[in-house]
C-alpha cells in the first residue's frame, strides 16, 4: 500500500497543473444543483461581523464557507474556486476582510474529511491562497490578533487515522508566509482548542487531545490530553491541567472544549472518559431490560435502549433495533444479548463513562473545580469526540452554553443546565456564537444546518436555503417526472422530484418539494420497478425496511442470525440491492450475503463469511460493503468487503472464489461493479482515506475477475468512491473521488475532470437514470447534483475524430405567449433552446438558422473550445432575418412580442454550423401547441 499522507494536500495542485477543466472535453457541460435544501449539512463553525452581526460566514464540515450579510435570509459559497471544501476552522480579520479557513474537519467522525493546510483570502473569497501546513489534514482553531492582523495562531489537530508530526501549535507574524511550531506533544496528540482573552491577546489556552481512530475501533483520549496556558501569544506553552489543579488527568481524558470570559476566568468542557464510581453510579434500566421476557424487551422504546448503548460506549456498534432483530420471535433471549455484547466489548460494558463535565477556574488556570455536582447525562454519552465547544456569554460570567446532544444553556456558572433545542433545531451540536453586545443572540451550527435566536433559545430560526447536505447514497425511479432518493449522514432518507429548483415559493404553497421518508443516517435505497411505491431503505448498521410509500406503512426486513449463531455483523453503510432479473429477490450483506426471494419477509444465507473475519474493536469491521449482481446473468454475483476482499460466484452463491489477492491489501473496497455491457467484465475500486492513504486505486477484470488492470492512470490523489459505466456507450466510465467527478472516454486509459457547476467536493455516489439519460451525482457536502448525458454519450471514436458535429435537438412548441408575461413587473416569458455541439479544434464558430426556403433567420459567432460546446438559442429571429424573409414571402405575418422580438414561427428549420472549411446541419422543429 503506498502512503500519501504527507503528499495528499497537493491533490488540487496536480489538479490545477494536469488535469485543468480546460482541458475536457465536457468542460462546458454543466451541472445544476437539485436540493434539497431544506436539510442541511453539518455545521463545524460560524465567524460573525462583532460590529453588523447580519453578516457572517458558515464553515460546513466538507461544505465549504458560504457568506450572508442578510442575517441568514441567503447565502453565498465563496470556497467553490479553491482546493476544497473540507472546513475544520474559519477566522476572519473583518477590519481588513481577510479570510483564513483551516481546512479538514476537526470533528473525528467516521465521515471527518482531511484537509490541505491553511487557505486564506484577501478578497473575500474571489481567490486563495494556500499558506502552509499542508501535511494538517484537519485543524482545529484559528485566532487573529486584533491588534495585528499578520499575527496569527492555530491549533492543529493532525491526521485522524495515522500519526504525523504536523500537529500541535502553530504561530505566524508575517500573515503565512512562514510559521513556528510552538507546541508539539507527540505524534498522536492534536490541538482541537484555543480560547483567547478578548482583552488580552497574550494570555491564550488550548487543548491537546490524543485520539486514535481506525476503521474497526476509535480510542478518543489519553494521558497527553490537557490544557496549555501562554502567556506571550502563543509562542511558549505551559501544561496547566495537571494533578494538582484539580483537572482531570488520566487516560479517561478526551476532547477538551474552552471559553475564556477574561484573564482570569475560563470554562473547559471535557469528554471524561473516565469510568464511574460504581456506588454512585446512576440507576439505569439496563438490569431491567436484559433480565426481562423477550416480549418485554420488545415493548421498551427504541430511545430508551439506544440511550443506553451509547452512555455504555456502544453506539458506534449497536443500534436497539438490531438487538431487538435477535430477540424477535423468540430467536434470542435479551440475556443472551446482553452476553454477547459483554463478551465483544468486555470493557466498555463493565460501567458507564463519566461523560460530559463542565469545569471553571478563575485564577487564570492554576485551579480548576467542576461545577456541577451531578452527571450531565443524556448529553455526550459515549462520543464526546464529536462535539466540543463551549460558550460564554461576555457580558455574564455565569451564562454558558456547551454544544452536544442536545445544547445546553447554564444561567449559574454551570451548576445546572436546561436544554434549548426546539422543534426545528437538530440534536446534535457543534458550535455556538453568544453576541457580545445584545444578550440572547444566539448563531448555532449543528448537523442540521443554521439556527438563529434573539431569546436565548426559547425560539430559533432555520437558516438553510442551500444545499450542503452530505449524501451517503442516491438512486431514481422511472416515474414521469421521475424521483431522487438519497442517503444522508444523520439526517435520514429523502425523496424529491428530479427537476427541482431552489424557490422559497414551497412556504406559500405549504409542502416541501422532498419528503423525508426514514430517519437516521440515512443509507441505500432500492425501488421496485414495477411499483415505486414499494422502496427498500434504512439507517446505520443494516437496519432496512420495506416502505409502502401509498399507504405509508413499513416492516423491519433486515436479516437476523440462527439461534446458536454469533449476530450479524452489519457496516455502517450496509448494502442492499434488489435483483434486475426479479424484483422480488433481494440481496443484503452482513459479513454473509444474504438472499430474498420474497422482498425481505424472509432470508436465506448464500455464501461463507466473505470478509477476514472482523477485528475487536467499538465498531463494526469484517463487514460486506458493495454488492453488484450482472445483467446477463442471474446468480452471477460479486461482493467486496471493508477489509480488502472480493468475491464471485456463478452460481447464485453454491460457490464463490476470492480474486482480490493481487490488490493493495486491507484496503475498504468501495465499489465493485459488474458490467452491464460484456458478461465477463467487473469493475473494483478500492478506498484507502481509513488509513490515510489517498491513492486512487481502480481496476477492470475482463474474465470474472481473475486478472486486473489498473485503470487510475493520471486521476488526481483523492480517494476513490464510486464508479459506474455509461448506460449507452461502452467506453465511458464515471468516477466519483473525495475531491470531484471524472470521466474516461476510453474505459480508464484515461481521464478527465467533469466538473462545471459541481465544486471539489466528496462525491459518494453515481446513478443514471436511463430514460432521461441524466447522470446523479449523491455529493457529501453539497446535495445532488444533475447533469444531461444525451450529448456526452455520442463521443464515441468517430465523433471524437469529427471536425465538427451538431447533436440532435427536440421539437420545440411554439407559444403565442413568448416574449410576454401576466405583469410589466415580471420578467417575460422566453423560449431557450440549448444546442450541443462537438469541435474538434478550438476556433470561432458559426451558427445560423435556415428556413425551409434557405433564408439565414439568425446568426451568431462564438468562440468554440474542443470538446462539446453548447450554443444558447432564443427561438428569435434578428431584424436582417425578418426583412430577408419578409422580402421574399409578401403573406407572411411576423409579429414583434412585448419584448420587442420576434421569434420562429411554426414550421420546419435547419440549424447550421461553420468552423473554418467544415459545416453540418441539423434539423429544427417549431410546432403548435394545441394549447396556445
Amino acid at each position: 500500500m503506498r502512503k500519501n499522507s504527507l503528499f495528499c494536500v497537493l491533490f488540487l495542485f496536480t489538479f490545477l497543473v494536469s488535469w485543468s477543466q480546460n482541458n475536457s472535453l465536457v468542460q462546458n457541460i454543466a451541472f445544476n444543483s437539485v436540493g434539497p435544501t431544506i436539510m442541511s449539512g453539518r455545521v463545524v463553525d460560524v465567524d460573525v461581523n462583532p460590529d453588523n452581526p447580519i453578516e457572517f460566514y458558515v464553515g460546513f464540515a466538507s461544505g465549504g464557507v458560504w457568506y450572508s450579510n442578510n442575517n441568514g435570509m441567503s447565502f453565498t459559497p465563496i470556497m467553490d474556486n479553491s482546493a476544497t471544501q473540507n472546513v475544520g476552522e474559519i477566522a476572519v480579520d473583518w477590519k481588513s476582510g481577510t479570510i483564513w479557513v483551516g481546512t479538514g474537519e476537526h470533528n473525528s467522525s467516521r465521515s471527518s474529511y482531511a484537509g490541505i493546510g491553511i487557505l486564506k483570502s484577501t478578497d473575500k473569497g474571489k481567490t486563495w491562497q494556500n499558506m502552509g501546513l499542508k501535511d494538517s489534514h484537519h485543524i482545529g482553531k484559528i485566532e487573529i490578533n486584533p491588534t495585528n492582523p499578520n499575527e496569527v495562531v492555530v491549533g492543529v489537530t493532525g491526521h485522524l487515522y495515522s500519526k504525523n508530526m504536523e500537529r500541535g501549535v502553530f504561530k505566524t507574524t508575517d500573515g503565512g508566509k512562514t510559521w513556528n511550531q510552538t507546541l508539539f506533544i507527540d505524534q498522536e496528540t492534536g490541538i482541537v482548542d484555543i480560547a483567547v482573552s478578548p482583552k488580552n491577546f497574550n494570555i491564550q489556552y488550548t487543548s491537546a487531545w490524543k485520539k486514535d481512530r481506525k476503521a474497526w475501533n476509535f480510542l478518543g483520549n489519553g494521558t497527553t490530553s490537557g490544557i496549555y496556558k501562554s502567556e506571550d501569544g502563543g509562542s511558549t506553552w505551559k501544561l496547566i491541567s495537571t494533578t494538582e489543579s484539580g483537572f482531570p488527568t488520566g487516560e479517561g481524558v478526551g476532547r477538551i472544549g474552552l471559553a475564556t470570559f477574561d484573564g482570569a476566568i475560563v470554562y473547559a468542557v471535557l469528554d471524561n472518559q473516565s469510568k464511574r464510581q460504581k456506588k454512585i453510579q446512576t440507576k439505569t434500566t439496563m438490569p431491567e431490560m436484559f433480565s426481562a421476557p423477550g416480549e418485554v424487551f420488545m415493548n421498551i422504546p427504541n430511545s430508551e435502549i439506544n440511550a443506553y448503548l451509547k452512555k455504555q460506549g456502544l453506539s458506534e456498534k449497536y443500534r436497539a433495533e438490531n438487538i431487538k432483530n435477535w430477540i424477535q420471535n423468540g430467536n434470542m433471549e435479551p440475556a443472551e444479548a446482553k452476553k454477547i455484547m459483554q463478551d465483544a466489548n468486555t470493557a466498555l460494558f463493565e460501567t458507564e463513562v463519566i461523560g460530559a463535565e463542565v469545569y471553571k477556574s478563575i485564577d487564570g488556570g492554576k485551579t480548576w473545580k467542576k461545577t456541577h455536582s451531578d452527571y450531565i447525562d443524556d448529553f455526550y454519552y459515549s462520543y464526546g469526540y464529536y462535539f466540543g465547544r463551549i460558550a460564554v456569554d461576555l457580558s455574564n460570567s455565569d451564562k454558558l452554553y456547551v454544544s452536544g446532544v442536545p445544547i445546553i444553556k447554564s444561567e449559574d456558572g454551570g451548576k445546572t443546565f436546561v436544554s434549548i433545542n426546539r422543534e426545528n433545531v437538530h440534536a446534535d451540536h457543534h458550535i455556538v456564537w453568544v453576541n457580545p453586545k445584545k444578550a440572547g443572540h444566539l448563531i448555532n451550527g449543528n448537523d442540521g444546518g443554521l439556527n438563529i435566536s434573539y431569546d436565548d433559545g426559547a425560539n430559533w430560526t432555520k437558516c438553510n436555503p442551500h444545499g450542503v447536505s452530505q449524501f451517503y447514497h442516491v438512486n431514481v425511479d422511472y416515474q414521469k417526472p421521475y424521483n431522487i432518493y438519497g442517503g444522508m449522514q444523520d439526517n435520514g432518507v429523502w425523496v424529491g422530484p428530479n427537476n427541482y429548483e431552489y424557490s422559497a415559493e414551497w412556504h406559500q404553497e405549504g409542502k416541501y418539494p422532498y419528503e423525508n421518508i426514514l430517519g437516521g443516517d440515512g443509507m441505500q435505497t432500492q425501488i421496485d420497478s414495477r411499483n415505486p411505491s414499494i422502496v427498500f431503505t434504512g439507517f446505520q448498521f443494516g437496519n432496512y425496511y420495506r416502505i409502502d410509500r401509498s399507504n405509508e406503512s413499513r416492516k423491519y426486513i433486515s436479516p437476523k442470525a440462527k439461534k446458536e449463531e454469533k449476530p450479524l455483523r452489519f457496516n455502517w453503510q450496509t448494502p442492499i440491492l434488489l435483483s434486475s432479473h426479479n424484483q422480488d429477490i433481494l440481496y443484503l450483506g452482513s459479513h454473509f450475503l444474504h438472499r430474498s426471494f420474497n422482498q425481505g419477509d424472509t432470508w436465506s444465507v448464500i455464501s461463507p463469511d466473505l470478509t477476514q473475519g472482523g477485528k475487536d474493536g467499538n465498531v463494526p469491521y469484517g463487514t460486506i460493503s458493495t454488492l453488484s449482481e450482472s445483467p446477463f446473468q442471474f446468480g452471477l454475483l460479486y461482493a467486496g468487503s471493508d477489509d480488502g476482499l472480493v468475491h464471485v460466484t456463478k452460481d447464485g452463491g453454491s460457490s464463490w472464489q476470492k480474486i482480490s489477492d493481487s490488490f493493495p491489501k486491507d484496503l475498504w473496497v468501495s465499489r465493485v461493479v459488474a458490467s452491464q455491457h460484456q458478461k465477463e467484465r467487473v469493475f473494483v475500486t478500492l478506498n484507502g482515506y481509513r488509513s490515510d492513504d489517498f491513492t486512487p486505486y481502480i481496476y477492470v477484470s475482463e474474465d470474472y475477475g481473475q486478472t486486473w488492470k489498473s485503470i487510475a492512470t493520471n486521476i488526481p490523489t483523492a480517494a476513490v468512491n464510486v464508479i459506474i459505466e455509461d448506460s449507452m456507450n461502452s467506453s465511458i466510465l464515471y468516477i466519483g473521488t473525495d475531491n470531484g467527478l471524472y470521466i474516461s472516454f476510453n474505459r480508464g486509459e484515461n481521464w478527465q475532470p467533469f466538473m462545471k457547476g459541481l465544486p471539489p467536493v466528496a462525491v459518494h455516489d453515481l446513478v443514471i437514470q436511463t430514460e432521461a439519460h441524466d447522470l446523479i451525482v449523491g455529493t457529501h457536502g453539497r446535495s445532488i447534483y444533475k447533469v444531461n448525458l444525451k450529448s456526452v454519450q455520442q463521443l464515441n471514436e468517430e465523433t471524437i475524430n469529427s471536425a465538427l458535429k451538431i447533436f440532435a435537438v427536440e421539437t420545440v412548441l411554439f407559444s403565442s405567449n413568448w416574449g410576454s408575461s401576466w405583469s410589466k413587473w415580471f420578467k417575460p416569458n422566453e423560449p431557450i433552446l440549448v444546442v450541443d455541439y462537438y469541435a474538434k479544434n478550438q476556433g470561432e464558430v458559426l451558427a445560423q438558422v435556415l428556413n425551409e426556403i434557405g433564408i439565414v433567420v439568425f446568426e451568431e459567432k462564438q468562440m468554440a473550445t474542443s470538446g462539446i460546446n453548447q450554443w444558447t438559442y432564443m427561438v428569435e429571429i434578428s431584424k436582417s432575418g425578418a426583412e430577408k424573409w419578409l422580402k421574399k414571402d409578401k403573406k407572411l405575418i411576423l409579429k414583434e412580442a412585448k419584448n420587442g422580438k420576434t421569434y420562429l414561427i411554426p414550421g420546419k428549420y435547419q440549424i447550421k454550423m461553420t468552423q473554418d472549411n467544415f459545416s453540418q446541419t441539423i434539423p429544427l422543429n417549431i410546432t403548435k401547441n394545441e394549447k396556445n
